[in-house]
């Protein structure tokens, strides 16, 4: 009898213990279900009064206004100007510095050597051969008139003086690339420098250059920025792309100073996408400022026109983690948050493009901060 009670009290014992495990596992089930719908809020009629929300549909409406871009400042290739010079030199003096301005003319550095000594010689000495050639083939061509020289000599005379003209010529040509005058070069000016300019109006870059350095014609001494051709490339997504066009205007104007304003207009758009599906748009200066130097970081607004588009007010989109997005209201008191694409602003309501949303779309139009601060909270208790 002692050993039946004892069986008894081990089986009622074993039955309680698995009953105690069944009603430890549910929390668990719960707390999935309440991951997989963070997305939903839901609010009772007498919370949805309290916070001020209110339900409606976007609007189809002709929308217009500012279409806000970023980008920064550059210089396209062709305003990059690299200076070297056409023959090796050892470089006498320069007072160049980077971001000094330069006017088109104006003397960056002189250069000295011998072989500079050597072509002006050279090309005196072929200027006088010439002048001995010309007289030459004259006398010859009298001689011939009267048959007193032959043809021979005559002809020999003139080729004489064409290699003359010819190696005259291209010495000649040789000075001017390093920017001596031949016709200004007598015996008594050779100098042993020469100079080297600046080819544009622009700032100095860049100084490769220090006094007594020995350059060689592959070396660049200089890099100067061309001022009339200084770009601001902004950056447009591909939604907004089709509302730029060549020959809009912009107005740019930094961070630090939103207060001066750059007049400007679209000259390019590069219809290319990258991988954040966003393009280049190449913009010129109507009144540039040398204090925008290359690289300033800028913003561009540009008028857009009349467009039908869907609209809500503003209070209608909430921003969270650098993503719009607007609430549905799913009925019973359910909303889901969904992603949108915000577009132009123009009088309190905004332009959004979202999948699934139309002008018969029940959404949240007045306090949709409201929901979004009752979502993080759900999640920030679990």
């Amino acid at each position: 009898m002692k050993q039946v009670i004892i069986s008894i009290i081990s089986l009622w014992t074993l039955v309680s213990c698995e009953k105690k495990a069944d009603t430890q596992t549910p929390p668990v089930t719960q707390k999935v279900a309440t991951t997989a719908t963070s997305q939903t809020v839901s609010f009772n009629t007498q919370q949805l009064i309290s916070s001020g929300v209110d339900v409606g549909k976007p609007q189809r409406e002709s929308v217009s206004g500012i279409l806000k871009l970023q980008g920064t400042v550059s210089i396209p290739p062709q305003g990059i100007i690299s200076v070297s010079f056409p023959l090796g030199g050892y470089l006498k003096s320069t007072d160049m510095l980077a971001g000094m301005r330069v006017k088109k003319g104006q003397v960056l550095a002189y250069l000295e050597d011998m072989q500079f000594i050597q072509l002006q010689q050279d090309y005196l000495t072929a200027k006088e051969h010439f002048s001995l050639a010309v007289s030459e083939f004259n006398r010859q061509r009298d001689l011939n008139a009267t048959k007193a020289s032959s043809d021979k000599v005559f002809q020999q005379a003139q080729a004489d003086l064409e290699g003359q003209r010819i190696l005259m010529n291209a010495l000649g040509q040789k000075l001017e690339v390093i920017g001596i005058n031949p016709s200004r070069l007598q015996a008594d000016n050779i100098s042993r420098r020469v100079a080297i300019h600046s080819p544009i109006d622009g700032i100095v870059a860049k100084v490769n250059a220090n006094v007594g350095k020995y350059t060689s014609p592959t070396d660049m001494l200089f890099e100067l920025v061309d001022l009339r051709d200084v770009h601001l490339v902004l950056t447009v997504f591909e939604k907004d792309l089709a509302k730029l066009s060549i020959g809009q205007s912009i107005t740019a104007y930094t961070n630090s100073d939103p207060s001066k304003k750059y007049g400007g207009e679209i000259i390019l758009i590069n219809k290319n996408l990258n991988q954040d599906r966003m393009a280049e748009v190449q913009c010129h200066f109507k009144n540039y400022n040398v204090s925008l130097v290359p690289g300033t970081f800028m913003n561009g607004d540009v008028a857009v026109n009349n467009k039908e588009a869907l609209t809500v007010p503003e209070g209608a989109i909430v921003r969270w983690q650098n993503k719009s997005y607007v609430f549905t209201d799913q009925g019973n008191g359910d909303f889901h948050m969904t992603e949108v694409r915000p577009g132009l602003v123009n009088q309190g309501r905004q332009q959004i493009d979202g999948k699934g949303i139309t002008n018969q779309t029940n959404l949240v139009i007045k306090n949709a901060y409201a929901l979004l601060l009752k979502i993080k909270n759900a999640e920030a208790d679990e």
